[in-house]
């Protein structure tokens, strides 16, 4: 494993480790909080990253904001993805998966336009006129609920990078072990409370109490703020 990765080896393996995406900000807010942040902003990736790096940034007395990516998803599945597009246009595509899926020309264009533009809309809903915050000289610290194949993280990896963060982290609660060594050789460190491996791996194992984050849900954590006795979405 890289040495770039902070993990914590008694959560290794495990399952239902936290009892929510709450809970989990304050497990990762612990590990970051081992050195100081003075340069930081926390960038959640909506929808389940927002309630975890709303507690991680308040936690952490760190900036805030979305880093808004989305899966390009299967027309036949709207769970599973073959690649993800950021907020600023930056693409990633699944080659391996691609070339096992009998996807037409079409489907991949009609796939990859209205991904586009959901980034687009959920970008203009959740920071309206907002321009992106200056990265410069600032370490970007990417939040989400957890990676699986880790594709939809790589794509805000790249995306943070063009726009000129000066230290690259990624802060994750749980993740498949060969996702988080890949972004981890992206970044200059990964956080990574609850690393698994094996063949089966889902990101709500993890967690006691999981329901997806609906965009209504969504919008109330962004007007309302971090709040660590929230709901338990």
């Amino acid at each position: 494993m890289t040495e770039k990765i902070i993990s914590l080896p008694e959560l290794a393996e495990k399952r239902l480790v936290f009892r929510s995406r709450q809970h989990a900000g304050q497990v990762l807010a612990q590990m970051l909080g081992q050195e100081a942040w003075p340069d930081a902003i926390v960038l959640a990736i909506p929808a389940g990253g927002v309630p975890v790096g709303q507690v991680v940034a308040q936690k952490l007395g760190a900036a805030f904001d979305v880093a808004v990516v989305s899966k390009i998803t299967l027309p036949w599945n709207t769970e599973a993805g073959y690649g993800a597009i950021a907020f600023d246009g930056s693409m990633r595509l699944n080659e391996m998966l691609l070339a096992r899926l009998n996807l037409t020309n079409q489907q991949m264009k009609e796939g990859i336009a209205e991904t586009k533009e959901k980034v687009s809309r959920r970008s203009r809903t959740l920071r309206g006129q907002q321009p992106f915050p200056d990265l410069s000289d600032k370490s970007a610290i990417l939040v989400d609920d957890g990676l699986a194949s880790g594709f939809t993280m790589f794509c805000a990896i790249d995306a943070v990078k063009k726009a000129g963060a000066r230290q690259v982290v990624v802060a994750v609660p749980t993740a498949h072990r060969q996702a988080a060594e890949a972004a981890g050789e992206m970044v200059d460190r990964l956080y990574c409370a609850n690393l698994r491996s094996g063949r089966s791996f889902a990101v709500a194992e993890a967690y006691e109490h999981w329901t997806d984050v609906s965009e209504q849900e969504l919008m109330d954590l962004m007007h309302s703020g971090p709040d660590t006795q929230a709901p338990d979405f």
